[in-house]
């Protein structure tokens, strides 16, 4: 599923060299609601503690990791995707084989077939754990500010990602790379019209739900038009 780095003659050179590798912080899945069958990408098996493809996730082996805590709720959760065939995000632990927690977020939007029938959920996972953002602060932050003026774009994408998901500077901007990867569309133009499709966003004083923004991530690559 996933794509070379989209990179071009524009782009500078520091935005090609972030766009470039592969984000370890974030990674896809999919649920099959016909026979609970899941898919993760190496990087959400890497989450739960295993080596790349030798995870056969299924809806026991996803639920055994949650944290006893959080268990409640993502049970919950999953019955509700299965009864409304609905999108959904959700913030907590998991445990991998190692028994290290890690915090995640999750976001989910239906999965169709080839006739528009919704045959399940897809989406991504966010590793947001503390240990992991304080390792990679300095680094990011120096990153930060050598694209800030030039990429305010990026910034402001990160900043509104940051807010609606609870996250942080690093996870933010892991998020946006993935996507970008995943969709072969450029790091800028990804965040430019993120951020303009938050922006044109109507509303008062409270925030729409989630899934909301949750749906315009997912498929903001859609509206971005190729440069002339």
């Amino acid at each position: 599923m996933t794509t070379e780095p989209a990179t071009g003659s524009t782009e500078l050179p520091i935005e090609h060299a972030l766009a470039g590798g592969e984000p370890q912080r974030v990674g896809w899945f999919r649920f099959y609601f016909a026979d609970e069958r899941w898919e993760w990408s190496p990087q959400v098996e890497r989450m739960h503690g295993y080596e790349p493809g030798t995870a056969h996730p299924t809806t026991e082996l996803v639920l055994s990791h949650k944290h006893p805590e959080d268990y409640g709720q993502v049970a919950a959760t999953l019955d509700e995707i299965r009864r409304t065939s609905g999108a959904f995000s959700t913030r907590h632990r998991i445990i991998d084989t190692a028994g290290a927690v890690h915090h995640v977020v999750v976001v989910g939007d239906q999965l169709f077939d080839d006739t528009g029938t919704v045959i399940g959920t897809h989406g991504f996972y966010v590793d947001v754990s503390p240990s992991i953002a304080h390792a990679h602060e300095q680094t990011v932050t120096e990153v930060v500010a050598g694209i800030a003026e030039a990429r305010s774009g990026i910034e402001q994408a990160k900043g509104m990602l940051m807010l609606i998901y609870r996250i942080n500077a690093e996870a933010a901007f892991e998020l946006l790379k993935w996507r970008s990867q995943e969709t072969n569309t450029k790091l800028r133009m990804l965040a430019e019209q993120l951020a303009k499709d938050f922006l044109e966003l109507d509303y008062t004083e409270a925030l729409p739900e989630r899934v909301i923004f949750d749906r315009l991530l997912l498929t903001t690559h859609l509206r971005v038009e190729p440069e002339v």
